[in-house]
């Protein structure tokens, strides 16, 4: 009897084809791109802090008007002058219609809509067609879902895990993430977000506390994630699935159990 479960290689750190192993149900599930969207654009509405202007914004002058009869607007002015102020379409003065704290930006998502969008990305990073078109590159060859021994998981020095990263024909991909490295536009260059990076990799493995969080830190693009924190916005940045994902063999064999 044939049978039609899927299987994967399982590479080492120098970018051998060791074993393989059998692929995880969930993989299988049908790709829902409406409900990975609806879930990631949620998950960053949530996010979102309350904000708005100080209640006295633009009302700290001493101001009066004129009144009528001196062939000027009858808007307010400072008292020991002539410039206007205070009201909404002068320089300084509050706005019309600001934001207001009281605001909630927060937006309900069902639990199973979660469970769902989550398994629907990982089905996604298995599907090259959708990975490519994301503007991933890896080397041609490579079998999908990318998993890759234990010994990754060890590794504590940055120069550790580029050598790995290469050896797995990953460079073009980190690569592509330095060089689209950009200063953003408007305010937000000032406010702590002076660059837009794009993502690259993501590695998963079986626990929160080990080595690679510290040895992959310092490559951009790169982002390391437990299995139990897996989510649709770590698996489909901005929404959009399909983000090339490395697993680590221990993290697979938890993923059995979704």
């Amino acid at each position: 009897m044939v049978s039609n479960e899927r299987t994967t290689n399982v590479y080492s750190v120098s970018g051998e084809v060791v074993k393989s192993m059998a692929v995880p149900k969930v993989f299988d599930t049908p790709f829902r791109p409406d409900v990975i969207k609806k879930a990631v654009v949620a998950a960053d509405a949530n996010k979102r802090q309350p904000y708005g202007p100080a209640k006295t914004a633009g009302m700290r002058h001493a101001v009066s008007t004129w009144g009528k009869g001196r062939g000027v607007a009858r808007v307010q002015r400072l008292s020991q002058g002539r410039t206007a102020a205070e009201s909404p379409n002068n320089v300084g003065g509050r706005r019309a219609h600001p934001p207001v704290p009281e605001k909630d930006w927060s937006k309900k998502v069902n639990k199973k809509e979660l469970a769902l969008a989550r398994k629907s990305a990982l089905a996604a990073v298995v599907d090259e067609s959708i990975v490519r078109s994301r503007g991933h590159r890896f080397d041609e060859g490579l079998t999908l879902p990318l998993v890759v021994e234990d010994d990754i998981q060890d590794m504590l020095s940055t120069a550790e895990v580029y050598e790995a990263i290469v050896s797995l024909g990953l460079k073009d991909d980190i690569i592509r993430a330095k060089d689209g490295r950009k200063v953003r536009a408007g305010r937000g260059k000032m406010r702590g977000r002076r660059h837009r990076n794009p993502r690259s990799l993501l590695l998963v493995v079986s626990d929160k506390e080990l080595p690679i969080f510290k040895g992959a830190a310092n490559l951009l693009g790169v982002e390391v994630a437990a299995v139990d924190s897996l989510n649709a916005s770590l698996l489909a940045p901005g929404g959009l699935p399909g983000r090339l994902t490395v697993f680590t063999e221990s993290a697979m064999k938890k993923i059995e159990g979704w």
